[in-house]
């Protein structure tokens, strides 16, 4: 039985509304290459922007570990995978324009969020609180099997080398990957929708969960190559976040526009 990867749409209500169409497994190759030449055309807005949001996972992460609070640095690096769609909203913006034939405007792009300041609003609400979930659950997890949730930064290696301290890394590296799939689902496409149209939190939502459900190897490949951009990033001490950021986020984009049909647009792709 051959996968169903001919350009169907698959509605996602009754009533006219976006649609999403099936892609095939090795479809995130081509969003990245589109995101990538995007990303070569628009310098200094990608890498600038990307530069700045590095340098603030750095200096969040360097804070944490010395003042101890070694229970914090898995919901910090994880927050990267759950804010991200929020914090690309800049890169979306500069590949619609760059679609659209418009030059490049830092100024456009880093204030595109108020296009839809409702919709983009909200759904930055529930990033937001998803991530705080994290922090919670995970500072909850370092007491429960670690002890002492602060640290100080001369006792970091003695936690590290405790017997509690593989499992924790363990369970809560399990239970992050459960909360960022969970966040790629309902936002793989979410923002980028809201921010192309004026369309509903809900309706953004709903055209995500079945952009996923819809093409899921598509989108585990997706998944897979967005943690392993920002795992290879933070091993980097950040400086790979410079270039993977603005390249997955761009990318993101592309990923939106191949995938979603909005009412005007509903028609087999080749």
């Amino acid at each position: 039985m051959t996968a169903m990867t001919d350009g169907t749409l698959i509605p996602v209500f009754t009533h006219p509304s976006p649609a999403v169409r099936r892609v095939p497994m090795d479809r995130p190759w081509h969003w990245l290459r589109l995101g990538w030449a995007d990303m070569a055309a628009t310098p200094p807005i990608s890498l600038g922007y990307g530069l700045i949001l590095a340098a603030v996972g750095f200096f969040a992460t360097a804070v944490a570990i010395l003042d101890g609070w070694l229970a914090l640095l898995l919901p910090l690096t994880g927050g990267f995978m759950l804010l991200a769609p929020l914090l690309s909203v800049t890169f979306y913006e500069a590949s619609r324009r760059r679609e659209r034939g418009l030059p490049p405007d830092a100024a456009a792009c880093l204030n595109a969020w108020r296009g839809n300041l409702s919709g983009i609003g909200a759904f930055g609400v529930v990033l937001l609180l998803m991530h705080l979930f994290w922090v919670r659950l995970a500072t909850l997890l370092y007491a429960l099997m670690l002890g002492e949730v602060h640290v100080p930064p001369d006792g970091l290696a003695a936690v590290l080398l405790t017997p509690a301290a593989l499992p924790f890394l363990i369970v809560g590296t399990l239970l992050g990957a459960a909360l960022a799939l969970a966040t790629f689902t309902i936002s793989v496409v979410t923002l980028p929708l809201l921010l192309d149209r004026d369309v509903g939190v809900l309706t953004a939502v709903a055209t995500s969960i079945t952009a996923v459900r819809a093409s899921p190897r598509a989108m585990l490949l997706w998944a897979a190559l967005i943690a392993g951009a920002v795992a290879l990033g933070m091993v980097t001490l950040f400086i790979g976040l410079v270039p993977l950021l603005p390249l997955i986020g761009h990318a993101s984009w592309h990923a939106y526009r191949d995938v979603v049909r909005l009412p005007v647009e509903v028609r087999s792709v080749d």
